[in-house]
């Protein structure tokens, strides 16, 4: 025969009728039944008398008074702690809701760091291949044509500089698929033209590419752009393009830089593509790693989109502090 399980406490719950009752009940009952109790004893005791006669000697000192003061006394002490429940219940509210804050920010960042790390490893994985196929295969072909070279004699100049222009053609492709590599890894347009020219370029392979019209416009003046700050704008517009060209189906694509003032400068992209649909969100890794950047920065990254009417993605980066960088540069 196997023991009943242990009943919890009788303090822990009470029950009426075998439902339990809430704890603020009792607390009223407990609290009702020791006024009633106290009563019963001062209507016994007549203590109300005795507290009169015991205090008529000092009369002089309006001491009959006292029991109104008291009375008042703890009805503004019932006050105070009712006033401070409602400020900690308060308080209570609004760290619950700064917990939950904190909870979906938390998820997020695992999300993107968890998606960050499988484009990394894809990434590298797409680098391995790469080096493996095309820098290998040309490295291989460079050695074989040196043995050949090795293996001509001295009069066969004809192969001799067959073999050399072998050479110079397997070196010119090594040389170019070094080039991409490394534009994939750093955008050179930035540092070879500047941002404006950069994203005039990405716009025009993009249009090359995706076979969508694509019109940049620039205003303003961009000289005091830092480097973080260039390269996020980039970024951001090199992601809001292959989203177009992915999702949007679109036959325009607007793209627009401005800083119309010493304070901001703004990214707009607006394409003519199908939208999205009320309610529906972006999950991909370039939004939230565009949102990501935008935040770093101290800025924000807003996108809108109604169906058939195509997305909005504008971006707003704050150029304040590289403004009092320029000025104060600090120590060399």
């Amino acid at each position: 025969m196997t023991a009943p399980a242990n009943p919890p406490p009788k303090s822990a719950v009470a029950t009426t009728g075998g439902l339990p009752l809430p704890t603020a009940l009792i607390d009223l009952i407990v609290v009702i039944a020791v006024s009633a109790s106290v009563f019963a004893v001062a209507a016994a005791l007549e203590l109300y008398e005795t507290f009169s006669r015991w205090i008529s000697p000092f009369e002089r000192y309006q001491a009959d008074e006292l029991p109104f003061a008291l009375l008042i006394l703890a009805a503004g002490l019932s006050w105070y702690a009712f006033r401070r429940w409602r400020e900690a219940r308060s308080e209570l509210a609004l760290r619950i809701v700064a917990e939950a804050r904190v909870g979906e920010l938390l998820r997020h960042n695992r999300e993107l760091a968890h998606q960050l790390i499988s484009v990394q490893e894809s990434e590298r994985r797409a680098l391995a291949r790469e080096l493996h196929d095309e820098l290998g295969q040309c490295c291989n072909a460079i050695r074989v044509e040196a043995a050949f070279i090795q293996r001509c004699r001295p009069e066969d100049n004809a192969g001799i500089v067959a073999a050399a222009g072998r050479v110079a053609g397997t070196a010119e492709s090594l040389y170019q698929t070094v080039r991409d590599m490394l534009r994939r890894l750093r955008p050179a347009n930035l540092d070879e033209l500047g941002l404006v020219a950069a994203l005039q370029a990405l716009c025009e392979s993009w249009e090359g590419r995706a076979g969508i019209a694509c019109v940049f416009h620039s205003q303003g003046t961009f000289d005091r752009l830092d480097d973080a700050t260039s390269v996020a704008i980039y970024r951001v517009a090199q992601e809001a393009l292959n989203n177009v060209m992915r999702h949007a189906q679109a036959g325009k694509v607007r793209i627009s830089l401005a800083s119309e003032d010493a304070a901001t400068v703004t990214l707009a992209v607006q394409d003519d593509g199908i939208g999205m649909q009320p309610g529906q969100t972006q999950h991909g890794l370039g939004l939230l790693g565009a949102a990501e950047r935008a935040a770093a920065l101290g800025g924000t990254l807003d996108i809108s989109s109604r169906p058939g009417e195509g997305t909005r993605l504008v971006l707003v980066l704050p150029l304040a502090s590289q403004a009092g960088l320029a000025d104060n540069p600090g120590p060399s």
